[in-house]
């Protein structure tokens, strides 16, 4: 999969060579492309922002030197198609669904913003707006490295463990179950018995009991999405029997 990046600050992207991405980028399994704005700006200070129309404090990302980069993208893959991400706080909240959904894609592009916003001409330029949450970050970057890394993972091939990203928090909706490895004992808090019993229908059933009781207790509102079987439903009453 090829994800490429607008951003203003190419360099923080360097993180993607590190750990299992830096690997999957050395294999093929992904390619990143990074393209700056400023490459496109028209002056000799390479200036890509501007005070606002009407007034106001900051300044405005212009659109001609975003629209420049996005054209020069489009020409070096020799226009083949991708899908145009604008990541800013007033795009729909990114979740387990986007990051499946951008695995199924051949190409992504990602573009990051920066100072007081963009000029409104540039949201005419992407196909979907994508916030991390309610809260404002200095740029769009951490918000893209986030989307990546999620994305990215779910590709063939990332992981050593396909099964890994199959029973963790969100894959089914739930928050994952509390996980342990040794030592044993520390510090006086002990392993759960059941996981150390080799009873394996046991185990799986505490697991799942304690990813909905998890759940219940963490982020009760994505119960009400839930595919929950005849099984967890009777697993949920005896969490919420265990609370009384």
């Amino acid at each position: 999969m090829r994800f490429e990046i607008v951003t203003l600050f190419p360099e923080l992207f360097e993180v993607l060579h590190a750990g299992l991405l830096g690997k999957a980028w050395d294999a093929g399994t992904v390619e990143v492309q990074v393209v700056t704005p400023r490459e496109f700006a028209t002056d000799r200070h390479r200036t890509v922002d501007d005070s606002p129309y009407g007034g106001g404090s900051g300044m405005v990302l212009m659109p001609g030197p975003f629209a420049e980069a996005l054209e020069h993208l489009d020409d070096a893959r020799g226009d083949a198609p991708t899908h145009r991400v604008l990541l800013t706080p007033q795009g729909a909240r990114f979740s387990q669904a986007h990051a499946r959904r951008f695995s199924l894609l051949t190409c992504m592009t990602l573009v990051c913003g920066r100072y007081e916003g963009f000029d409104e001409r540039i949201r005419g330029l992407v196909d979907e707006e994508v916030s991390l949450g309610d809260f404002v970050l200095l740029g769009g970057e951490v918000a893209a490295l986030a989307v990546i890394e999620a994305t990215a993972r779910l590709l063939p091939g990332v992981l050593g463990n396909e099964q890994s990203y199959a029973e963790e928090s969100y894959a089914e909706g739930l928050l994952e179950y509390p996980q342990y490895t040794r030592p044993e004992e520390f510090r006086g808090q002990q392993v759960p018995e059941i996981l150390r019993s080799g009873n394996h229908g046991a185990i799986a059933r505490w697991r799942r009991k304690e990813s909905l009781r998890r759940t219940l207790e963490r982020r009760p509102d994505l119960l009400e999405k839930a595919d929950l079987t005849d099984e967890d439903r009777k697993l949920l009453e005896e969490v919420r029997t265990d609370r009384k």
